[in-house]
């Protein structure tokens, strides 16, 4: 059952992040790639979440499959983030490509790390 529930749960994290792409642009047009940096950070920190819970033994592992691998992979977007820097360094941006690629990797990673620790202090 796990399987189809991930499956599941993936098409739904890439509808959320369908909606919240369309209502970045909507609300700031030219955003650009960055709202790329925005659902990959956010969902980062959701992800950290789930592993904290799990790591306090506040989450079946299951459940981090269902809604880790589900909806956070299929929210976030590594890949497109990869294509908008290559774009930005095509174009001659080379600042503009270290600035999104670097701002991305490292913001992504503390949002999960802070995800993390709120979890675990949560739980515990």
């Amino acid at each position: 059952m796990t399987p189809l529930l991930t499956v599941v749960a993936g098409g739904l994290g890439a509808a959320l992040r369908l909606v919240v792409d369309g209502a970045i642009r909507a609300r700031r047009p030219g955003v650009g790639a960055w709202v790329t940096c925005v659902i990959n950070v956010s969902g980062s920190l959701v992800l950290g979440l789930l592993a904290g819970l799990l790591a306090a033994h506040a989450l079946a592992g299951s459940w981090e499959t269902v809604l880790g691998t589900g909806v956070c992979g299929g929210y976030t977007t590594f890949s497109t983030a990869s294509v908008e820097t290559v774009r930005m360094a095509e174009q001659r941006r080379y600042g503009a490509a270290l600035a999104y690629a670097s701002v991305s990797l490292v913001a992504s990673l503390g949002a999960c790390a802070a995800g993390f620790a709120l979890a675990t202090h949560a739980a515990g």
